[in-house]
């Protein structure tokens, strides 16, 4: 049973699992998977890229022909490792590809930790890699560093509580007073979060935009609040052609190039980069911290507002697409 997208939205399918064709293959046995945002905006159609449908999960290997993934391992996704495979929504999946590939795309996690934490590992990637481009545009690590986060959605709070457990001084801001009371009430990060409006101007060295998509709006508060010279990394969505009067740069071409370019706003010299994909690295580096760090530093579980069954996610995607959902929404196959 797997949910499909069709001309009519997401629907359930209640099917064998897909084999695609390859020289190798795995099946994984879905154990739980987690419903992201650019999922709601794949369904949508506003989403660039390759399809990535039901990308965040967690599952045990029933079926494989690859040396080093074998029966009974726990596994993850990375869903940015080109592969032939199905979709996470659903009771089991099939992936097939070259064995390296595969092994890549399914890094192994512990047998012992629950899966409603490791469920945020992909997730967490994104953040990992998002840090780990930062401290690669300004040539030195994050820890001291002055690091605002606009966007107080499930990324942007992953990205602000890794960032503050590297050491940074960091502050989250949001547009809508929702999602930061939601993460105040829920004890989710233990740094400032505010109004965006509210952070201070020419206060940060680091302004990371973590909203679904990079807004003008958004993106003026955060060349506001970097100090001059300062670093406005782009984490959020763009497609060719964005970019915002007033500052010369290729918005979608830095992001997903990961570039680092000068520019002048307002008067203001600024540094303009780019946050793209993951790399298998940043999988090992988010399966660590959600083992090895205490649980107060990085409390993802406090995130997880809604449990349903795979049944359900149709109706639920369809709902999601027409409110406002705060927090994470898990799915049981």
């Amino acid at each position: 049973m797997r949910v499909e997208l069709g001309p009519g939205g997401p629907a359930l399918v209640d099917a064998e699992p897909l084999r695609p064709k390859g020289e190798n293959a795995v099946l994984v046995r879905v154990e739980l998977a987690g419903l992201c945002r650019s999922d709601l905006k794949e369904v949508a159609g506003n989403r660039h890229g390759v399809s990535q449908f039901g990308h965040e999960l967690v599952g045990v290997v029933e079926e494989s022909t690859v040396d080093g993934l074998g029966p009974g391992d726990r596994v993850t996704l990375d869903p940015n490792v080109p592969l032939e495979r199905g979709t996470g929504f659903a009771t089991s999946m099939w992936a097939a590809g070259p064995a390296g590939k595969l092994r890549a795309a399914l890094p192994v996690v512990p047998a012992d930790v629950d899966a409603r934490r490791l469920i945020f590992t992909e997730p967490l990637a994104c953040a990992q890699h998002c840090l780990g481009a930062a401290a690669r545009h300004i040539g030195e690590d994050l820890a001291g560093q002055r690091v605002g986060v606009l966007g107080a959605g499930t990324a942007g709070a992953l990205i602000a509580g890794l960032a503050h457990a590297l050491g940074a001084e960091v502050v989250l801001g949001n547009r809508s007073q929702d999602r930061t009371d939601f993460l105040r009430d829920r004890a989710v990060l233990d740094a400032p979060i505010g109004p965006l409006e509210e952070m201070p101007s020419d206060g940060l060295d680091i302004a990371i935009v973590a909203t679904s998509f990079v807004l003008p709006e958004v993106l003026r508060e955060a060349l506001r609040t970097v100090v001059p010279g300062g670093l406005v990394l782009l984490y959020g969505g763009t497609a060719p052609g964005d970019a915002l009067p007033g500052l010369d740069c290729d918005l979608d071409g830095v992001r997903r190039g990961e570039l680092v370019t000068s520019a002048s706003w307002d008067g203001k010299p600024v540094r303009v980069g780019g946050s793209y994909g993951t790399v298998q690295d940043d999988f090992g580096a988010a399966i660590r911290a959600l083992v090895e760090l205490d649980p107060s530093a990085l409390p993802v579980e406090r995130m997880i507002t809604e449990e349903i069954p795979l049944t359900a996610l149709p109706g639920t995607i369809r709902t999601q697409l027409v409110t406002r959902p705060l927090g994470k929404t898990l799915i049981h196959p």
